[in-house]
């Protein structure tokens, strides 16, 4: 039987509200209907960070805003809508609250079904809503608070091949970017910083890469900048633009090889499987650096391969991803009901052991 759904989706997980309508005839391949997106870089751009209890009050304050926008951008009112998703977690616990209690209040007054999403599952899933790619696939997420590679069997059925054990990629673009007066998000300026930059003149580590497995680590890297910049600063009185650039330039291909390495060991455990067509997808804020998709793009043809990364819009947070990932747990028959929780950590590999420890809100990832 052909079924058309139409999902409301609702992120606030860290500092962007978003609200988008994702159709899909079942099928067929999913339709973005509208996406909206209200960042919050200048509310926290004096404080080197996104600020939790700055990000949930603005999440509060806009949230209804981004949801009108969306309806009216995809021409679709509340009673056409067959499902409301939303992120439950993991993320700053303020702002998945206001987005959860948000998405409850519609689902009361509109009496349409709730599914709470896991945010990392959206970004997992985001090679299917603009692809249509089919399972096994293999996905490396890579963002500011998460980096995993992960088995994606269906829309909450996920196998973690590895991960980082401690900083993710996007936190240390961040931190280094502090480390050098670069303003945030770290990302794009030090990629920005880079592509001036010789990075060869600074030797940064590859950790991990002595070890076996594909887990990951890149706290050293932002430790072994720090060293850097301060012995220039100790030697000169301070640092040159092209000091800065090369700084940039260094620590970034020490990312784009480790990820690139731990990508090469990842596909050669998924392949072990015979997946029928062998795909490997990247998504996440990081994703959108271009020197990491070429590797990455490189590493998966030597492999054989396909290599997909959405739009650098659906890398990074946004709404569409989590309506999409709440109607494929609705075709699921997964229902949520009001008593839906905010869970500042959740991991999606249910089975796994903690990467980064427990504690009394549960696993982190």
């Amino acid at each position: 039987m052909v079924q058309t759904l139409t999902v409301l989706g609702l992120e606030s997980s860290c500092d962007d509200t978003a609200a988008a309508v994702v159709r899909q005839q079942s099928g067929a391949q999913a339709e973005i209907l509208s996406s909206v997106v209200h960042g919050q870089t200048e509310l926290h751009s004096a404080y080197g960070g996104v600020v939790p209890e700055i990000a949930a009050r603005a999440h509060a304050e806009k949230l209804d805003i981004c949801v009108e926008q969306a309806l009216t951008h995809s021409d679709i009112a509340l009673d056409d809508l067959d499902a409301i998703a939303v992120t439950a977690g993991p993320g700053l616990i303020g702002g998945v609250i206001s987005g959860v209690m948000c998405a409850k209040g519609l689902s009361a007054a509109t009496g349409l079904p709730l599914i709470g999403v896991n945010h990392l599952a959206g970004h997992a899933l985001t090679p299917r809503l603009t692809d249509g790619i089919a399972y096994p696939y293999l996905m490396l997420l890579v963002s500011g608070g998460h980096c995993q590679y992960l088995i994606a069997h269906g829309p909450e059925q996920f196998t973690r091949l590895g991960g980082t054990i401690d900083d993710a990629p996007g936190e240390a673009f961040d931190k280094t970017a502090r480390l050098l007066g670069l303003p945030q998000p770290g990302g794009p300026s030090v990629e920005a910083e880079a592509r001036a930059g010789d990075p060869n003149r600074f030797r940064f580590p590859r950790p991990l890469l002595d070890r076996p497995g594909c887990d990951l680590s890149f706290s050293g890297l932002k430790t072994a900048l720090m060293r850097l910049r301060d012995q220039i600063v100790a030697d000169k009185g301070g640092l040159t633009r092209q000091d800065r650039a090369d700084l940039c330039a260094g620590f970034q291909r020490s990312i784009v090889d480790t990820l690139a390495e731990k990508t090469r060991r990842a596909i050669a455990l998924y392949l072990e499987a015979s997946p029928p067509v062998p795909v490997i997808a990247a998504a996440g804020g990081v994703a959108a650096n271009t020197a990491i998709r070429s590797a990455l793009e490189t590493v998966s043809e030597e492999m054989g391969a396909r290599f997909i990364a959405p739009p650098l819009a659906l890398c990074t947070d946004n709404a569409a991803m989590i309506a999409f990932a709440g109607l494929e747990r609705y075709r699921t028959g997964a229902r949520d009901g009001l008593d839906l929780i905010a869970r500042p950590r959740w991991p999606l590999d249910q089975t796994s052991p903690s990467m980064l420890g427990g504690g009394k809100k549960g696993a982190k990832a």
